[in-house]
């Protein structure tokens, strides 16, 4: 599920499939707390309600209608680009450092702040390595850190192997 190599990325990807059959991975209130968990935004569950739920996806759709944008060269849309730096002006998480290590904590916002706020620096960043899965059905986007800047599919475990499989297949026939 972390495959993009950016926060906001990563919550981009949270719907998958966008141009064929969505797959929607933040369905309901838990789904969310689990992602900020997984994601190490918070190391515990927020307990999340249905308009946190209905404020993630908007930051999600923000965050895809914009990065998209500056991938085809287009101007980045104002009302997603409003959106992007509303939820940055939240306060972020809030790092305590225990005998444990450090832990993030906050409510549900200050988690969007800290998604917001990775959006901004990537789009900050005119050589972010910012691509599109290769796949056509898939929409993940990524950061394309590999050597030589190779890398073609969002991850290994989906699109990368069905992408490989498909062309030994073909050079079998």
């Amino acid at each position: 599920m972390f495959v993009s190599g950016n926060l906001a990325l990563d919550l981009a990807g949270t719907l998958k499939w966008r141009r064929d059959t969505p797959e929607e991975l933040l369905s309901e209130p838990g789904d969310l707390d689990s992602w900020l968990v997984d994601a190490g935004v918070l190391d515990a569950p927020p307990r999340a309600d249905d308009d946190d739920l209905l404020m993630a996806r908007r930051l999600r759709e923000a965050t895809y209608t914009l990065v998209t944008a500056r991938l085809d060269r287009r101007v980045l849309p104002p009302d997603a680009l409003a959106l992007a730096n509303e939820f940055a002006a939240i306060p972020p998480t809030r790092p305590v450092l225990t005998p444990d290590g450090l832990r993030r904590s906050g409510p549900v916002a200050a988690a969007f702040s800290d998604v917001a706020r990775s959006l901004l620096t990537l789009l900050a960043d005119p050589d972010a390595p910012i691509k599109e899965c290769a796949k056509p059905s898939c929409t993940r986007l990524y950061l394309d850190r590999s050597r030589g800047a190779r890398r073609t599919w969002c991850g290994m475990q989906e699109c990368g192997s069905q992408a490989k499989m498909a062309a030994y297949r073909a050079r079998r026939r």
